[in-house]
């Protein structure tokens, strides 16, 4: 099912058929999982740079004595 599709239903459930309702929200559940994970995979793509830029930053302060 297209997005466009799923669009049109979710603004106008009252008039659409039991077949399209329960498409557009299997349509839906696959799009959150998708972007649930893709969310999971950046938080920790994030964590780990984070991770690197503190061990890094901390060397330099060590060295240099910024604060």
């Amino acid at each position: 099912m297209e997005l466009n599709k799923v669009i049109e239903i979710g603004n106008d459930v009252v008039n659409t058929g039991n077949k399209d309702l329960v498409e557009a929200r299997d349509f839906l559940i696959g799009e959150f999982d998708k972007t649930k994970e893709i969310i999971i995979e950046l938080t920790r793509q994030l964590e780990s740079i984070e991770v690197l830029y503190n061990n890094i930053n901390g060397e330099l302060n060590k060295r240099y004595k910024w604060k």
